[in-house]
């Protein structure tokens, strides 16, 4: 088996101009797997490479490989290709945020902790500008600072996991690997209704509904959607949609419903025959590439605490055995119209 600080991960990101054909990411993807066959796309615009194995076939260095990769791209599609080589997927993540547009970067297992420590502990890996009041005041300003605190010292004030997370990070350590299977893009559920339903409250009651069986596939599939888009259709079978991206990447329940009734509210809708509501989680990808913020809040912690009584309840038991009030209230869906899984793409 390699070990970690042997390994080397490159962190692919293609400048796509706007308004691209849609198969173009496709193809730059199948132009990376001519050079290694440890490709892990990360939708829309980024692969990560698992170089390791090819340096000694190309008879190349990382750098070497790097070159080549941005010279195939740019002379076969156009496209600027920015390259990032670190001992891990995290690493290479964050030197890409510092590395200018079709650039390389190699960072090399022996520089890891001399870039690390003098960088602000939001740069890192599964922290955000949420924690930053919280952090101050503890006085952890850099990655550094927080390499040099106690791990029981995190764990109490940012939780077990949290903190024993970024006590790892902060001393470089990423245990994920190159995975290269492809994952649904979206994936989606509608509720219709037996008669044309003008109630906004029952409207919003089953965006809850489709927002919490969404949330429960993407947790029990280990993805995280990027994007969330609604559908509504009406009496006259007209049809008005609207999509948003999330703040950051999530499988939670609360930001999805949250998300779809200001998606909801968008539209303006006054007394509508409502026919069917449909929400779809686009932009899918592994849960291990979403960036969850450190909130801080503790309703949020509260919330998130009973998500994981209701997926284990729910893997036991069956779906419904724990629902949210607002849907136990009145039976959450009514009599022979459960909602519809939509067809993952």
């Amino acid at each position: 088996m390699t070990d970690v600080t042997e390994r080397r991960i490159l962190h692919a990101f293609f400048h796509l101009p706007q308004g691209t054909r849609p198969d173009l990411y496709e193809q730059l993807l199948a132009l990376t797997e001519n050079l290694t066959p440890r490709v892990q796309a990360i939708p829309p615009d980024t692969a990560h490479l698992d170089i390791t194995g090819s340096l000694r076939y190309w008879n190349r260095d990382p750098e070497g490989i790097a070159a080549l990769l941005r010279m195939r791209t740019m002379a076969l599609y156009g496209v600027q290709t920015t390259c990032t080589i670190a001992p891990t997927r995290m690493l290479a993540t964050m030197a890409a945020a510092v590395t200018p547009p079709g650039a390389t970067t190699v960072l090399e297992a022996h520089a890891v902790q001399a870039w690390l420590r003098p960088r602000p502990v939001a740069a890192l890996h599964g922290v955000g500008p949420a924690t930053a009041t919280k952090r101050r005041s503890y006085g952890l300003h850099t990655i550094g600072d927080l390499a040099d605190a106690p791990l029981p010292a995190l764990t109490r004030i940012f939780g077990a996991a949290t903190g024993r997370s970024l006590h790892a990070h902060a001393h470089g350590h990423d245990l994920r690997t190159v995975q290269p299977q492809p994952i649904a893009k979206s994936a989606g559920a509608e509720r219709s209704y037996d008669q044309d339903v003008l109630d906004p409250v029952e409207h919003r009651r089953s965006l809850l509904e489709l927002a919490e069986e969404l949330g429960a596939r993407l947790r029990d599939e280990h993805q995280a959607a990027g994007n969330l888009a609604l559908s509504v259709r009406y009496a006259d079978r007209s049809t008005s949609s609207r999509s948003r991206t999330l703040p950051e990447p999530t499988a939670h329940t609360r930001p999805l419903a949250a998300t779809a009734y200001e998606l909801y509210d968008s539209l303006g809708l006054q007394r509508a025959r409502v026919r069917s509501i449909s929400l779809r989680a686009q932009d899918l990808r592994p849960a291990t590439e979403a960036t969850e913020q450190l909130t801080l809040d503790p309703t949020d912690d509260r919330a998130r605490a009973i998500e994981t009584v209701t997926d284990r309840a729910r893997a036991r038991y069956g779906h419904g055995t724990i629902r949210p009030a607002a849907l136990a209230a009145t039976g959450g869906r009514r009599p022979g119209t459960p909602p519809t899984r939509g067809p993952r793409s």
